[in-house]
């Protein structure tokens, strides 16, 4: 049985384990979190080098991206860094493959209708792939990056805007430590809503859950949620918050879905080269030959 393990630097509460089949080989698939703490999380890399087959890098970013850019988060790269033999992966491949794949997905097989629906980013560089996805199906977008991750009072409404943004500030923010501007430890349990009235005007929510579960208000009535890395506890409170229907990017395993580095430990596995080496073309392949979708739940 191969194993793809993710050490988190997110909350230990919403640690979990179980097994999965994907292209006919049994994995163990592992989430530990270590609420906040770097030194863990290194150590922990570094005990399971070579120990398992994969190592995703949870409740951070390794990469992020705007355009033909790609931004890497210094703190992320120093704690992958510990790792000599196994690979480790931050789930950014499958947020620029799988999830762009996801808003076509609903059109074909949900009648899902995106064109001039508005829609809430949380974060469109951390979702690149999503958010171009939405703008090209018509939707009215609001990109949150400055309000959420800044909590700076400014909108982005444009793909050529949030380009332009990410150039000026993603070399400076991918220098500090990811707890300036992500949720991370105990955060990811605490509730504190901001910029209500962008969620107020939204039919759709998109992008990391965290962001979304920290920020959003009490009532979220009739909204469609498109996310991952959701534990049955979170879709029960998405349920209690009045949303509508749940979409996650990654697949059902076990009761939960687990985070984009989960999945990107398992194709690259299953593609047997090195991380480094694999292309959108390999990843895309890979999600069509397992036959990989999104999972859509009705909540009310």
């Amino acid at each position: 049985m191969k194993q793809v393990v993710s050490i988190s630097l997110g909350s230990s509460k919403r640690d979990g384990v179980t097994t999965a089949e994907f292209g006919g080989q049994e994995f163990l698939i592992k989430r530990i979190g270590t609420d906040g703490d770097k030194r863990v999380a290194a150590r922990l890399i570094r005990e399971l080098d070579g120990q398992v087959d994969a190592i995703g890098l949870g409740g951070t970013d390794l990469y992020i991206y705007a355009g033909n850019n790609r931004y890497t988060f210094r703190e992320s790269a120093v704690l992958a860094a510990n790792a000599k033999i196994t690979p480790v992966v931050d789930g950014s491949a499958i947020k620029n493959t799988l999830e762009r794949r996801v808003i076509a997905y609903l059109e074909a097989n949900h009648g899902q209708n995106f064109r001039n629906q508005q829609a809430l980013i949380m974060c469109a560089v951390d979702r690149f792939g999503l958010a171009e996805a939405l703008v090209a199906a018509g939707a009215q977008t609001v990109f949150g990056d400055l309000m959420f991750g800044l909590g700076l009072p400014v909108p982005i409404t444009t793909l050529n805007s949030l380009a332009r943004l990410a150039g000026i500030v993603a070399p400076i923010i991918t220098k500090l430590p990811v707890h300036f501007f992500y949720p991370t430890g105990n955060k990811q349990t605490q509730f504190t809503p901001k910029f209500e009235k962008y969620f107020s005007n939204a039919s759709i929510v998109a992008g990391d859950f965290h962001f979304i579960r920290r920020f959003m208000p009490a009532d979220m009535r009739n909204k469609l949620v498109i996310t991952n890395t959701v534990t049955k506890d979170d879709e029960l409170l998405l349920k209690q918050r009045g949303v509508h229907t749940l979409v996650t990017t990654t697949p059902e395993m076990g009761d939960r879905s687990f985070g984009t580095n989960i999945l990107e430990g398992v194709l690259t596995v299953l593609a047997g080269k090195p991380a480094e080496q694999l292309t959108t073309e390999d990843y895309t392949g890979l999600i069509e030959q397992i036959g990989i979708k999104p999972r859509v739940k009705i909540l009310r």
